[in-house]
C-alpha cells in the first residue's frame, strides 16, 4: 500500500487541528488530518465553551485578540454557525482584595487591546440582577461571550475539507518518524502518509508524541467538571465567571438561548488518555451547586439533566506547548492548552497555518515555544504503543 502524501500531516483532529487545516488550504497548502476518533470528540467538544480573553496570561492577549477577530467572522468565514453569542464575559469578585486584582488586569490589559468595564454597587445590581448579595464587583468584557464546543472544532472540518483538505477520522496513529525530508506516520489499519512538514496537535496526547522527537514536556491529565440543568427563561447574556484565588469558589456558568445553564469549575477530576476516560465526581457537582446557590442563587434552583467530562491536557505553568520544534526541523506543536485553548482555537490555527506557511508569524507566541521544558527529563517512550 502507496504511502498517501501531503504539504502538511496533522494528528489530532480537534480545534487546533482542524482550524489549522482550515486555514491552510486558504493559503494553497496542502493538508491531511489524522483522528484517532471523530473530530472535536475530545477536550475541543466536551469544555465550557468560553470565548473569552479577560483573566488571560498577558502576553498571551494578542493571540487571543487575533482568535477574536475570527470568531467575530463566523459563519461567514466556514459556512456553519457554531452558536457564537458576544454577549459579554464578566468575572466577579467576593472580596476587595479580588476587586483590587480585577481593577489592575483591567488597567494592564489595555496595553494590550482588551477594554473591560467595571460595575460596582448599585450599578451592577441594575445590571446583573441575578448576582448573588456577596458579590462586591464584576468586570465586564462586552464583546466576549459562549459557543458550542460540541460544533466548533467539526464545522472547521468539513470547511477544510470543502477547500480541499483530506480528513481522515478513526484513524490511530501508532507512530510517526522523521525519514529523510518527509515525516512517515503509520496507523493502525495499515496505511502511511507522508509530509515534510507536520504538526502534533493531540491534545492530552501531545506529550507522549513529542517526546519521541527528544522534546519532552511537563503535562497532566485532568477532566472538567460541567453540568447542565434544565432551561429556564433565557435572562443571563454574559458569561459567568468567579476571580479567586480559592479552587472550591472557581464556577462559571453561561446560558443558552434554550434556557439551560451549562456550569463548571470548583476544581477537576481524574482524567485517563490511556483508557480515553475521565470521570464526573460527584462531590465536585455538589460543591458546584453550592457556589451556584452563592453566585446566582435563582439558578441553583434548577434540576441538573446531565453532567459530563472530557480529557484535558495541563501544562506545569499553564501555557501551551506552541510554535516549531526546537530539534526537528518541520516540525511544529500546538498542544497543551491547560483548560483554557477553546477561544483561542482560532486564532492558533490562523497563526500555526501562518508559521508553517511562511517560517514566521506576525503575533507573537515565543512565550509558549517549547524550548522552555529543556531541562525536562525524557522519559521512555514505547514507539509502537498507539498514541
Amino acid at each position: 500500500m502507496s504511502a498517501q502524501s501531503a504539504d502538511v500531516v496533522i494528528i489530532g483532529g480537534g480545534l487546533m487541528g482542524a482550524a489549522t487545516a482550515f486555514f491552510l488550504r486558504r493559503r494553497g497548502v496542502s493538508v491531511i488530518v489524522l483522528e484517532r476518533g471523530l473530530v472535536g470528540q475530545q477536550a475541543s467538544g466536551t469544555n465550557f465553551g468560553n470565548v473569552r480573553r479577560q483573566a488571560r496570561f498577558l502576553p498571551q492577549l494578542p493571540l487571543a485578540n487575533r482568535a477574536h477577530a475570527v470568531w467575530c467572522k463566523l459563519p461567514e468565514l466556514i459556512g456553519d454557525d457554531v452558536e457564537f453569542l458576544p454577549s459579554g464575559h464578566i468575572r466577579i469578585a467576593y472580596t476587595d482584595e479580588q476587586v483590587g486584582v480585577l481593577e489592575k488586569y483591567a488597567r494592564d490589559a489595555r496595553e494590550y487591546g482588551l477594554d473591560l468595564e467595571m460595575y460596582g454597587g448599585e450599578a451592577m445590581r441594575a445590571r446583573y440582577p441575578f448576582l448573588g448579595r456577596e458579590v462586591r464587583a464584576a468586570s465586564l468584557a462586552p464583546a466576549d461571550g459562549h459557543a458550542n464546543p460540541r460544533l466548533a472544532a467539526p464545522a472547521f472540518a468539513r470547511a477544510a475539507i470543502r477547500n480541499g483538505a483530506r480528513v481522515f477520522e478513526n484513524t490511530e496513529v501508532l507512530a510517526i518518524v522523521k525519514d529523510g525530508v518527509d515525516f512517515r506516520v503509520t496507523c493502525n489499519d495499515g496505511r502511511e502518509f507522508r509530509a515534510p512538514s507536520a504538526l502534533i496537535a493531540s491534545g492530552a496526547w501531545g506529550d507522549k508524541m513529542s517526546a519521541q522527537f527528544g522534546e519532552p514536556v511537563p503535562m497532566t491529565p485532568r477532566g472538567p467538571q460541567m453540568a447542565v440543568t434544565e432551561p429556564m427563561p433565557y435572562r443571563i447574556l454574559p458569561a459567568v465567571g468567579v476571580a479567586t484565588k480559592t479552587l472550591h469558589e472557581m464556577l462559571y456558568f453561561r446560558q443558552i438561548k434554550r434556557g439551560n445553564i451549562i456550569f463548571g469549575g470548583c476544581g477537576r477530576g481524574p482524567a485517563y488518555p490511556d483508557l480515553l476516560r475521565a470521570y464526573v465526581l460527584p462531590e465536585h457537582t455538589l460543591t458546584q451547586f453550592g457556589q451556584l446557590a452563592r453566585l446566582a442563587p435563582a439558578v441553583a434552583r434548577l434540576n441538573i439533566i446531565r453532567v459530563w467530562s472530557g480529557i484535558e491536557g495541563y501544562m506545569a505553568d499553564d501555557l501551551p506547548v506552541m510554535g516549531a520544534s526546537a530539534k526537528v526541523s518541520g516540525l511544529h506543536y500546538a498542544f497543551g492548552f491547560s483548560g483554557h485553548g477553546f477561544q483561542l482555537g482560532p486564532g492558533v490555527g490562523e497563526v500555526m497555518a501562518e508559521l508553517i506557511s511562511t517560517g514566521a508569524t506576525s503575533t507573537p507566541i515565543d512565550p509558549f515555544h517549547i524550548r522552555r521544558f529543556d531541562t525536562v527529563e525524557a522519559q521512555p517512550a514505547i514507539l509502537a504503543a498507539p498514541i
